[in-house]
């Protein structure tokens, strides 16, 4: 851990960043873990003895590869164009060096052939992008954020704000602004764009010059922040997840044209993400691997109380969460109870891609309590402890986990043997066939 901390210490808010989203320091103590991917095998290794067990092929979704021939960094959807635009990175070897291409590449959404390129400047990464429109204006826009990262720089202090317009199945740049830092997340909020650009959350609003062109002009922002990464809003309220200091809830005051902060979250979260659940409820992760919830507290008596974010619940993931998105992997029928629950995708570093669902209280209480039931019946790999896996950890506290159910472990109950079944479902006060029926509803979430 000292280590860490000497390696932290030395390097820029930029580059702990890009480590963070692409690698992982594994500390290991009695246990070693072995992917051995030829053999489509998993051996663990513990003091006393060797274990080696093949990998369930059953659950695997159906993938299909488009191969680009590049590195891509971001993606982004046009329904009305029905096109992708990806930030991409391509090395291109010189007579003397290796040298760093970026691009705004646009794809057909059906054949995911190249039809248009724009290529950034020398130094100039994508950061961000997001298909949007403005107020008074219908067309659809590409809008892409970026950084400009130079060698002899800690910290990038200059980005672009680029915004296209596809018009004959081309990339056309119809304006630009520049920023002092890199532009880490885009939204779309109140007809205008909402960006974070290094501690700063910045509003936009689109307007026509007298030439009948068309720019990005500043309304107002909001400082306090050590590296703002990214930004979700609902109605006029604003969440920002930031490098440092966890999460933080804004508002936008249309009358008086300002964004002010109205509560945070007061413990120290290197994050990666956030989603907004519902209303009061959001959920972040962070880089030791932990998904949590905070909870607005709307009902507080006092200014002080209104404005703590209060933690809610907390789960260790095991997996670095580079970005949530609300929806289904499935077609859900809407009709069913199972098509009333509201899903969030998750997508990580090491090409995971989960399903988080915000359960009703009396499902969440029965789904507990089987899992519960089930921890006694089915042994963790290697025997390792799912209480102790689950737990909320990072440097500073390990807390049992809550307000969280892991879909994996209960849907395992599937697999069991009928034995199994009859006990579990004899603790659980209900028959086999209703609790399978219940589990099976269960898996039709993802």
């Amino acid at each position: 851990m000292r280590e860490k901390e000497l390696l932290d210490s030395r390097l820029s808010s930029w580059e702990k960043l890009q480590l963070h989203r692409h690698y992982h320091i594994l500390i290991m103590h009695s246990y070693m873990l072995v992917r051995a991917m030829e053999i489509h095998s998993l051996a663990i290794a513990t003091e006393g003895e060797l274990t080696i067990g093949t990998v369930d092929d059953i659950q695997k979704l159906h993938i299909r590869s488009i191969p680009l021939g590049e590195h891509a960094r971001r993606i982004c959807h046009q329904d009305q164009t029905r096109t992708f635009a990806v930030c991409s990175m391509k090395y291109s070897q010189s007579s003397s060096e290796e040298l760093e291409m970026h691009f705004i590449r646009l794809l057909d959404d059906q054949t995911f052939e190249f039809i248009s390129t724009y290529q950034l400047d020398t130094y100039e990464y994508g950061c961000s992008i997001l298909s949007c429109s403005f107020a008074d204006d219908y067309n659809a826009y590409y809008c892409v954020g970026t950084a400009y990262v130079i060698p002899d720089e800690n910290e990038p202090s200059k980005g672009r704000i680029l915004v296209f317009i596809v018009e004959d199945g081309k990339l056309q740049l119809i304006a630009e602004k520049e920023t002092k830092g890199a532009v880490y997340s885009l939204n779309s909020f109140n007809g205008k764009l909402l960006a974070a650009s290094n501690q700063k959350i910045q509003l936009y609003k689109w307007r026509q010059r007298d030439d009948g062109s068309q720019e990005l002009q500043s309304e107002c922002g909001h400082h306090g922040h050590i590296l703002a990464l990214f930004v979700q809003t609902r109605g006029d309220f604003i969440v920002v997840s930031d490098l440092m200091k966890s999460i933080s809830l804004l508002i936008y005051k249309h009358e008086e044209g300002a964004i002010e902060e109205r509560a945070r979250d007061y413990n120290a979260n290197w994050m990666s993400t956030v989603e907004i659940l519902d209303d009061d409820i959001y959920i972040g992760a962070e880089n030791n691997f932990n998904l949590f919830t905070i909870r607005k507290n709307s009902e507080g008596t006092t200014d002080e109380e209104r404005g703590r974010l209060e933690v809610v619940g907390e789960f260790h993931l095991g997996e670095f969460i580079n970005r949530f998105q609300h929806g289904s992997l499935v077609m859900r029928r809407q009709d069913s109870d199972v098509g009333q629950i509201p899903t969030v995708i998750f997508g990580t570093v090491n090409g995971m891609i989960g399903v988080i669902a915000s359960l009703p209280h009396d499902q969440y209480v029965f789904l507990e309590k089987l899992q519960s039931n089930l921890v006694k019946v089915i042994k963790g790999v290697g025997g390792l402890s799912h209480e102790q896996w689950r737990s909320f950890n990072n440097e500073k506290r390990t807390a049992d986990a809550k307000s969280f159910l892991d879909g994996d472990l209960i849907e395992s109950f599937l697999d069991l043997s009928r034995g199994r079944m009859e006990e579990t479902s004899k603790a659980m006060g209900v028959s086999v066939e209703e609790l399978c029926k219940r589990v099976e509803e269960l898996t039709r979430l993802h």
